[in-house]
């Protein structure tokens, strides 16, 4: 494996029924694994969202932790190519895949069963842009899934939490593996999941997700995470997508491929 796609992981523990081998006193263990460059953003995310799931697990019997055997898990975090990702989905057809950098439009039209997509997909981009370009069309803001000056909806004290751990300032793939993170383990916090086909079952027609972005985030049946978007010009964020008076703010399927193609 290439320096920069060294394999890393993350353990959540959590029930047995995740692990075959799980005793008694191994009730609440749960293991998670990322697979990417360690020094990434992405990594940083990840760890961002093992740290206050910990918080939140002591009140709850659950540790989270890290090691390094993915079969032993039951959800990867994947920094990583489209190629890639599409092959680890199969090498792990019973795990769920969290794509945290990837915007390839492939990966969603595919519908791969276990993979879902906390960054927002090419297409996403394309379409916040054009909506933002129909109501400023001088404008030359891009579109971003995060800044580091997002401060509703308490996107403020995440971006403080993340910059006193890290000393470094949220990106949009740290927030794609915080969010991966987040969404999982509050899950988990809430309900029992006897296997991951249930797991995944819940992500695609249950889920209501708090990102920090001021509504209920959750998945597309092509897996991605459905969510608003940043536009973002010299540094300071000009406006969010969808766009007001070009669509309607709430429909989040105006961004992107809304459904698996038949």
């Amino acid at each position: 494996m290439l320096k920069k796609q060294r394999l890393y992981i993350s353990a959540l523990l959590i029930s047995s029924t995740f692990c075959a081998n799980a005793t008694t006193n191994q009730s609440n263990e749960i293991k998670l694994s990322f697979i990417g460059d360690s020094e990434s953003q992405a990594f940083l995310g990840v760890q961002q969202g093992i740290d206050e799931a910990n918080a939140q697990g002591r009140f709850l019997g659950q540790v989270y932790s890290l090691t390094a055997t993915p079969s032993s898990s039951i959800a990867i975090f994947a920094a990583m190519d489209a190629k890639k990702i599409s092959q680890l989905s199969k090498v792990y057809p019973n795990k769920v895949i969290f794509n945290l950098t990837e915007e390839d439009d492939y990966l969603r039209s595919y519908c791969f069963t276990n993979v879902l997509h906390t960054i927002p997909s090419q297409a996403m981009k394309d379409d916040a842009q054009k909506q933002w370009q129909k109501k400023k069309p001088s404008s030359t803001a891009n579109v971003q899934t995060w800044h580091h000056t997002f401060k509703k909806y308490a996107a403020g004290q995440l971006n403080i939490r993340f910059t006193q751990s890290t000393d470094q300032k949220m990106t949009n793939t740290a927030w794609a593996g915080w969010a991966a993170v987040k969404l999982l383990s509050d899950s988990l916090a809430r309900n029992k999941f006897t296997d991951t086909a249930n797991l995944l079952k819940f992500f695609k027609t249950e889920l209501a997700f708090d990102g920090q972005k001021g509504m209920s985030l959750n998945f597309r049946d092509t897996g991605q995470l459905r969510q608003p978007l940043l536009l973002v010009d010299n540094g300071n964020i000009v406006g969010e997508a969808p766009v007001r008076g070009v669509v309607n703010t709430t429909n989040l399927d105006s961004l992107g491929l809304s459904h698996c193609p038949k």
